[in-house]
């Protein structure tokens, strides 16, 4: 799927936060169900594909299609059920091409283990087909 809208600052004055709004600028992210969980509580492993590049932009848009990330609080993605020590974000590839040659570069980090250890309270590393 692809969620499109414009993301701005929040105008709440209790914490700084992204949102979406009408005066923001666009934003693109596409994501991808790998696998969902239903124990303890129903949740997904999704792939997102920045198009843009704003701040919070995974975040703001997982929110907005009501499927916060796991264990971000300021988006509220906090799940008693799920405990995560921050929000489950890792960035597995990252690829630009390289400002003076023009070659792609491309990075590949492995899942880390704080991460890797929610996904084993959830049953193991294998979520069910999405």
């Amino acid at each position: 799927g692809t969620v499109s809208t414009r993301c701005a600052w929040s105008t709440a004055r209790q914490r700084r936060a992204n949102a979406v709004r009408a005066d923001g600028r666009e934003a693109r992210t596409g994501f991808t169900v790998l696998g969902t969980y239903a124990v303890p509580e129903p949740v997904a492993l999704v792939e997102c594909r920045l198009e843009t590049g704003r701040t919070h932009q995974i975040r703001v848009h997982m929110q907005a299609i009501g499927h916060p990330i796991v264990g971000d609080d300021r988006y509220g993605g906090t799940r008693a059920a799920v405990p995560c020590p921050r929000p489950f974000l890792h960035a597995a590839e990252l690829g630009f091409s390289h400002p003076a040659t023009g070659d792609e570069v491309r990075f590949a980090s492995p899942l880390p283990a704080d991460l890797t250890g929610v996904l084993a309270s959830l049953g193991g590393d294998d979520p069910e087909d999405g």
